[in-house]
């Protein structure tokens, strides 16, 4: 931070315009509660298109140019270890002068990991602060925060002096995998990057992420009789389980680095040979060359299970999020966006983790970027997803405080680390 903030709190417009925020509270509120009602599940294309319809809505006020962009089909294994393409949704951008001196990129997602078959689709208050609902932190609460920090911001006259562009991607619970050229070619145009992911519930922010990938492994057997033909088979199951066991024993093969394999299926009856099954695994890494020896270990592996006669071995995915790591305009934006917290009475602290959003795919894109400016929240990807509702205003102004800072050159400096 270059200089004082004193100047944005004696502007009376930057006053007034955080001051309606404040007003828009229960409306925030109101919505989440609607947009929680429309499923949006990542694989939920109709639930996607309902919630593009709500959020063009509530973001036409703002005066933005739209441009929609198709992302491809996406690849994925069936329980039958077969590769196929699935549709995907659309990545909505939404911009205002592009060709400002100082440009800013914020980032968040329409979809949830919730499909329409899950058992949680309706929002149920837990205490008069506390909502529990799909989706109200991740990240329909963050992308109200957003929503509101920016009309906020355009009521000032320093919005003049900024070019903003909004990316409202479909896919990123699933890896961001069709979003990514979007994200990485976007990054490009911005200086600084806000995304709209929760902030933990005490309000701490992220700053460093791991990097992640996700894979399936496939295990081709040879079916047969259980009873008169058990040793004319090759069971896919049993070979699978002996594999499952060598990749989760690469957990801390490098510091940090660990494997879950999480769903594994095989099998059609107790009395037939299996002649398939697969494994569904994730590995998460701190470091990004970790990903070579990673990969190197799955090849060993792979290459060893297919010299034993009757079995053919595969694997589907990669690694699709490198770490998030924090450069010196990283940090300075972090500083930044403290100090902006400060003058509203906020303490802000970051902390590591292992989780991954799109922060790690600006960052990686050469952006510095903060990615959990969304509401305070927690339990996320679970039925136990709540947000603290007291937090939509709160951070709303802190976001708007944020852009009011940027325009009037008070980060100036996280733009110079940058170059």
């Amino acid at each position: 931070m270059t200089k004082s903030l004193n100047s944005l709190f004696t502007d009376g417009s930057c006053q007034k315009a955080l001051a309606q925020i404040d007003a828009k509270q229960a409306e925030m509120v109101e919505t989440v509660i609607a947009w929680s009602g429309v499923n949006s599940g990542s694989g939920n294309l109709t639930g996607l298109t309902g919630m593009e319809v709500l959020v063009l809505k509530a973001f036409k006020p703002l005066g933005a140019e739209v441009v929609f962009h198709q992302l491809p089909p996406f690849e994925r294994v069936d329980e039958n270890g077969t590769i196929i393409k699935q549709k995907s949704g659309r990545t909505i951008r939404l911009f205002k002068r592009p060709d400002a001196n100082r440009r800013v990129l914020l980032t968040g997602h329409t979809d949830t990991v919730f499909a329409p078959e899950h058992s949680f689709q309706t929002t149920t208050w837990l205490d008069d602060n506390t909502l529990n609902g799909p989706g109200v932190a991740d990240m329909k609460g963050g992308i109200l925060v957003m929503l509101h920090a920016l009309l906020a911001f355009e009521a000032t006259p320093l919005a003049q002096s900024v070019g903003w562009e909004v990316i409202l991607s479909p896919d990123e619970e699933t890896g961001s995998v069709g979003s990514a050229p979007i994200l990485a070619d976007r990054a490009k145009s911005a200086d600084i990057g806000l995304t709209y992911e929760p902030a933990l519930a005490d309000g701490t922010l992220v700053g460093e992420r791991k990097g992640s990938g996700n894979y399936t492994l496939i295990v081709r057997g040879k079916a047969a009789h259980a009873g008169r033909e058990f040793h004319a088979g090759r069971n896919a199951v049993v070979k699978m389980s002996a594999l499952v066991g060598e990749l989760a024993a690469l957990t801390g093969g490098r510091p940090e680095l660990t494997v879950n394999p999480a769903v594994v299926q095989g099998g059609v009856a107790p009395n037939v040979v299996p002649d398939i099954a697969t494994c569904r695994f994730n590995v998460r890494l701190k470091e990004a060359e970790h990903a070579q020896w990673f990969e190197a270990e799955l090849q060993r592996i792979i290459g060893v299970a297919n010299e034993e006669e009757g079995y053919e071995v595969s694997l589907h995915g990669g690694i699709n999020r490198p770490p998030k790591v924090l450069s010196d305009a990283n940090i300075k934006l972090m500083d930044a966006i403290r100090a902006c917290g400060v003058e509203l009475g906020l303490d802000i602290n970051y902390v590591a983790t292992g989780g991954c959003c799109e922060g790690n795919n600006l960052a990686a894109a050469g952006l510095p970027n903060v990615d959990t400016l969304g509401v305070r929240g927690g339990m996320i990807h679970s039925a136990d997803e709540f947000v603290l509702v007291d937090s939509f205003s709160e951070r709303a102004k802190l976001s708007a405080l944020i852009l009011m800072a940027f325009a009037a050159g008070h980060l100036d400096s996280v733009i110079e680390a940058k170059a």
